[in-house]
C-alpha cells in the first residue's frame, strides 16, 4: 500500500549555552551539547559507543580487542570502574594487572578511542553488591545517599580513580570525553550532583558528565546529560512472564525515550508512576548509554538474542530520533575471582538474579573471549553509515507518519519513520522482531514530501519482507551529485584518485534503484540495468548488486562520482580505514576496492578480515586481524564420560521467589563428569567449544574453576589462553523437572538430562603483517 508522510520544515535552531558542559579551554574540537545534537570542533557529532569492562578481560588482550571494536565502527570506548574489583578489601586498593584503569584508557588514546569512564560508585553490571565491595556495606550508613559516613568511603575512592586518570584529560590531549555518575538511581538528584562534586573536586574532568535516565529518573537541573536504553530481551524479569512489552516497544519507531523495564527488578514497584519519561525531550538529545548488545543469562531466565534483533533495534533507534548510539555490551567478559567471595550478582548477595560466577559473555558482538559473532557484522553496517552521515543525520529530525501501529501488538501496521530536514532525508522502516515475525508487505510505495519538493518511491511498489530493517537515502548530495533516492542502504563514501565513490547494500528481496536529479547529471554509464529520464529524474533499474555494479556519473560541472550497490552478504564484509595516507574498503572476497598505492590486501574468501590501524605494540606497519567465525582448529581433543549424571537437585527459591542456582555440593555428588584431553600444540586464541545439554555447566583445570554457563541452547565456549593445564574436567547438572526456569522456545527441547555430546577446537583469531 502507498505510504504517505510530510517533513516540516525545523522548527527552529536548537538550543544552545543552555546547559553547564564546557570542554577545555583552547582544544581544537571542543565539545558540546544543544537541545538536539552534539557537536564536535563546530560539527554534528554522532558518536557511537561500546561497553567493555577491562576488569573482565585479560590486559594483555586489551589492545587487540580495542583494535577489535573500532574496526567495527565504535569511536567511544565505555566502561564501568568496578568498586569491588579494585578494593576487595578496605584500604588496598588494586590497579594492577587486568585492573589497571590508566593502561586501559592510554591503549584507547593511542589508537583515536575516546573513553568514558563509568565511576559509580554503584553501577550494577551484575557484579556483587551492585560493585560496592562488602566492607562498605558492613558500614553503619546508607549507600548511595548522602549520608556522610558512606560519603567517606566514597571520597577516597574518586580520589584514587582520579589518580590513575590523571593527565587524560581533554585539557591534555587524552581520550575522557564524559564521566558518568551512579547508575540507575531514579529518584535522589541531590546525591548525585553530590557525587559529581566530590568526583570534580577529586581532580576528574571531562566535557560531558552524564547520567542513565531510564525508570522516570529525576536528576539535577541540567547537571547531568540524561542516557537511554533499550534491550531486545531481559535477564531479570520473571521466567515466566514471556516476552516484555518493554522489550516489544524498542522494534516500533516511537518518540518515547524512556524504558521503565530497565532495572525494574531493583525499583519499587510503582516508582515510575506519576513521572514524566520524556520530561528532558525539550532541552537534551536523545542519546543512548545502553542499547542491549546483546543479554546477560540468569538462572531463573536465559534469553537468546539473534544478530538481526540487535540489527533492528539499532537502526530502529536511529529512525526515532537517536544521536548517540551507546552498546551494553559490545564486548562480553569473564568476572575475575575474588580474593574473599566469588564477585557475580546473586541471591546470596540479597539480588533477585542468579548469574553465573565467572561468565560475563553477554552474548555480545565481541565475545567473553573475543569471539566475532554475526551481531558485529549487523552494526559495523550501521557504524558505517553513522561515520560517514552522522553528521546529516544528528540535526535531523524524527518524523512519524500519521498512520501508527494501534498498540505494541499490532503486526500488520508497516513500521517506519524518516529524519529529514527541510530538504533532505532518511527514510528508515524495520519489518522485524523477535520471536513472533512480522509479515510481508506487498505493494509498498513511499511519498516524502519535503519544503523543496517531494519524493516518491520506489518506481514501482515492491514487497518489504518479513525481517527486513534498512535505512534509504532521499536527495542526499553525494559529491555535487543529487540522489533523488535509492533503495538500497548507504554504507560509506570512499575518496577514489578524485572520484567520489558512494557505496550502498541492497536489501535482500527489494531490488535495487538509484533515481538522481536530471539537473545535476551530465553524463551517466551503468553496468548493468536500464536508464530512464522522466519527470527531471534520472532513474536506474534492473542492477545486479555486486562488486562490479559501479554506477559511474559525470556531474553539471565536471566532477566524478560513482555509485557501487553491493549485495547484502558481500555489504557485511566491508571494513574501511587508512593505511599509509591512502583510503581502503576492504571487503572479505573483494580485496581492496579502489587500491591505488603498490600494496594490495587480499583475504580468503570464506574469512571475513580487516586491516588494522596502528599494529598493536612491537608489530611493524599494519596488523590485518582474520576473524573465522566457525573455523575448527586441526587437532582434536578427547572426550571421555568419567561419571553419569546422577538425578537432579530439587529446585530451590531465592529472592523474590525465583529459582536458584544449584549450591556448589552438587557438581561433587550428582553432576555428570567428563575429562578433556587437550593437545599440546594449542595455538593462541582456541576455544573448546562444547555442546551439550542440561541445566548448568563447569569447566575445571587443575580443580580450579574455568569456565561455567546456564543452558540456553547455545554452545558453550571456554577460552584455552585462560587454561594451563592440558586436562579440563567438566561437571554438568541435570535439570529439575517442573523447575520455574525460563528458556526460548525455539531451543527448549535440550532442556533436560545433563550431557555432552561433542567438543572441538575452534581458532577465533589470527594475525598476519603486511
Amino acid at each position: 500500500m502507498p505510504h504517505h508522510l510530510r517533513v516540516p520544515a525545523p522548527a527552529g535552531p536548537p538550543l544552545t549555552g543552555h546547559l553547564p558542559f564546557a570542554d577545555a579551554p583552547g582544544v581544537p574540537d571542543p565539545i558540546e551539547v544543544t537541545s538536539r545534537y552534539l557537536t564536535r570542533g563546530g560539527r554534528p557529532w554522532f558518536p557511537v559507543s561500546g561497553e567493555f569492562h577491562y576488569s573482565r578481560y585479560p590486559a594483555a588482550e586489551w589492545e587487540e580487542e580495542l583494535l577489535k571494536m573500532k574496526a567495527g565502527g565504535v569511536t567511544v570506548v565505555a566502561a564501568y570502574v568496578i568498586w569491588i574489583h579494585h578494593e576487595e578489601t578496605e584500604g588496598r586498593i588494586r590497579f594492577d594487572g587486568d585492573r589497571d584503569l590508566r593502561r586501559f584508557a592510554e591503549l584507547c588514546a593511542r589508537h583515536g578511542l575516546d573513553f568514558i569512564p563509568r565511576i559509580g560508585p554503584w553501577v550494577h553490571a551484575e557484579v556483587r553488591g551492585g560493585g560496592l565491595p562488602d566492607w562498605v556495606l558492613a558500614r553503619d550508613c546508607a549507600p548511595r545517599t548522602d549520608d556522610p559516613a558512606y560519603l567517606d568511603a566514597v571520597r577516597p575512592w574518586f580520589a584514587a580513580i582520579a589518580e590513575q586518570l590523571r593527565g587524560l584529560d581533554r585539557a591534555h590531549g587524552g581520550p575522557i570525553v564524559a564521566v558518568q555518575i551512579e547508575n540507575e538511581l531514579y529518584d535522589q538528584p541531590g546525591h548525585l550532583l553530590t557525587l559529581k562534586r566530590m568526583a570534580q573536586e577529586a581532580g576528574l574532568a571531562a566535557p560531558l558528565w552524564t547520567s542513565t535516565a531510564w525508570g522516570g529518573v529525576r536528576l539535577p537541573p541540567d547537571e547531568l546529560l540524561p542516557l537511554y536504553g533499550g534491550y531486545t530481551e531481559t535477564f531479570w524479569t520473571e521466567a515466566d512472564g514471556g516476552w516484555p512489552d518493554t522489550c516489544r516497544k524498542h522494534f516500533f519507531f516511537t518518540h518515547q525515550r524512556d524504558d521503565e523495564g530497565i532495572g525494574s527488578d531493583l525499583r519499587p514497584i510503582g516508582s515510575v508512576r506519576g513521572s514524566a519519561p520524556d520530561a528532558f525531550a525539550d532541552r537534551f538529545p536523545w542519546a543512548t548509554c545502553e542499547l542491549g548488545g546483546g543479554m546477560a543469562v540468569s538462572y531463573h531466565r536465559r534469553p537468546r538474542v539473534d544478530a538481526a534483533d540487535i540489527a533492528a533495534l539499532g537502526l530502529t533507534k536511529i529512525g526515532c530520533g537517536s544521536v548517540w548510539q551507546g552498546y551494553y555490551m559490545f564486548h562480553g567478559g569473564t568476572n575475575p575471582p575474588g580474593e574473599l567471595t566469588t564477585l557475580q550478582e546473586s541471591h546470596a548477595t540479597g539480588y533477585p538474579n542468579d548469574l553465573p560466577v565467572l561468565t560475563y559473555d553477554f552474548q555480545a558482538p565481541l565475545g567473553e573471549y573475543g569471539q566475532y559473532r554475526a551481531t558485529y557484522d549487523e552494526l559495523r553496517l550501521q557504524h558505517l553509515l553513522l561515520a560517514d552521515f552522522g553528521h546529516l543525520i544528528a540535526p535531523m529530525e524524527s518524523v512519524l507518519p500519521q498512520e501508527q501501529p494501534k498498540g505494541q501488538h499490532d503486526r500488520e501496521t508497516l513500521r517506519w519513520a524518516v529524519r529529514g530536514d527541510g530538504g533532505s532525508g532518511f527514510l528508515f522502516v524495520n519489518n522485524h522482531q523477535p520471536h513472533e515475525p512480522l509479515p510481508d508487505h506487498p505493494g509498498t510505495s513511499f511519498t516524502v514530501e519535503f519544503e523543496q519538493g517531494s519524493v516518491s518511491l520506489p518506481s514501482e511498489p515492491v514487497t518489504v519482507p518479513s525481517g527486513a530493517t534498512f535505512c534509504w537515502p532521499l536527495r542526499l548530495d553525494v559529491a555535487g551529485v543529487r540522489l533523488e533516492w535509492a533503495t538500497a542502504q548507504p554504507v560509506c563514501t570512499v575518496d577514489d584518485g578524485g572520484r567520489t565513490v558512494l557505496v550502498l547494500t541492497a536489501v535482500e528481496g527489494i531490488p535495487s534503484e538509484l533515481a538522481f536529479a536530471q539537473d545535476t547529471v551530465r553524463s551517466l554509464s551503468v553496468p548493468s540495468g536500464e536508464v530512464t529520464y522522466t519527470d527531471g529524474r534520472v532513474l536506474v533499474t534492473g542492477l545486479r548488486p555486486g562488486t562490479e555494479a559501479l554506477v559511474e556519473v559525470e556531474t553539471v560541472d565536471g566532477g566524478r562520482v560513482g555509485l557501487l550497490v553491493l549485495d547484502a552478504a558481500t555489504a557485511r564484509t566491508a571494513y574501511r580505514g587508512v593505511v599509509w595516507g591512502a583510503e581502503r574498503l576492504v571487503l572479505a572476497e573483494g580485496g581492496v576496492v579502489f587500491d591505488h598505492g603498490e600494496m594490495r590486501l587480499h583475504s580468503a574468501a570464506e574469512q571475513p578480515s580487516f586491516a588494522v590501524f596502528p599494529a598493536p605494540e612491537g608489530e611493524p606497519g599494519f596488523g590485518r586481524y582474520t576473524l573465522p567465525a566457525e573455523g575448527v582448529f586441526a587437532g582434536e581433543a578427547s572426550l571421555t564420560l568419567v561419571r553419569s549424571a546422577g538425578p537432579a537437585p530439587e529446585p530451590v527459591t531465592g529472592v523474590q521467589g525465583r529459582a536458584s542456582a544449584p549450591d556448589d555440593k552438587y557438581f561433587d555428588a550428582v553432576a555428570a563428569e567428563y575429562r578433556v584431553d587437550l593437545p599440546s600444540d594449542v595455538p593462541a586464541g582456541t576455544l573448546l567449544r562444547v555442546h551439550w545439554s542440561g541445566d548448568v555447566g563447569r569447566a575445571y583445570a587443575g580443580g580450579v574453576l574455568v569456565g561455567d554457563q546456564f543452558w540456553s541452547g547455545r554452545v558453550w565456549d571456554i577460552g584455552l589462553d585462560r587454561v594451563s593445564e592440558g586436562v579440563l574436567r567438566l561437571r554438568v547438572l541435570s535439570a529439575a523437572e517442573g523447575a520455574a526456569v525460563y528458556v526460548p522456545p525455539e531451543v527448549g527441547e535440550g532442556w533436560g538430562e545433563a550431557g555432552v555430546e561433542r567438543v572441538e577446537l575452534v581458532t577465533t583469531r589470527r594475525w598476519t603483517v603486511g
